[in-house]
């Protein structure tokens, strides 16, 4: 018997479910996987992750905005950065780090990022640190 591989993946949490799935799905070209009203599973090139809106009655559930403050960054790696990129400033993100080559220990690492219009931060990158060797 093979066992499966462990997966990790985020809850975002969001002011309004809703349109952080309609955002997502536009800027970021996100799948649906299903929408319980307020609680969804989304994946982005078969990387799952979750959203849930803001509970009032947790304050361990509020939104970047709420809080003022993120304390995660999310990383994605993809083939073309630069276009992930703008696809999201162009659907209402804020800009972070510009994108730039990084020289690293494994070569080039094209990155940059923005903030999506939920407060979370999105660091966007070339696939190098997951192809890399040793």
């Amino acid at each position: 018997m093979t066992e499966e591989p462990n997966v990790i993946s985020v809850m975002l949490i969001v002011p309004d479910a809703d349109a952080a799935v309609a955002w997502y799905k536009a800027a970021l070209g996100a799948t649906e996987l299903w929408n319980l009203g307020g609680v969804a599973g989304l994946e982005i090139g078969g990387a799952p992750f979750f959203l849930h809106q803001v509970n009032p009655e947790n304050p361990a559930e509020t939104s970047p905005g709420q809080a003022g403050v993120t304390s995660a960054r999310i990383e994605m790696f993809t083939d073309d950065p630069d276009t992930i990129i703008e696809r999201a400033l162009a659907a209402g993100a804020t800009a972070g780090s510009a994108i730039e080559d990084h020289v690293v220990p494994w070569g080039t690492h094209r990155q940059g990022g923005f903030t999506d219009p939920f407060g979370h931060k999105w660091s966007v990158g070339d696939r190098s640190p997951l192809d890399r060797a040793g």
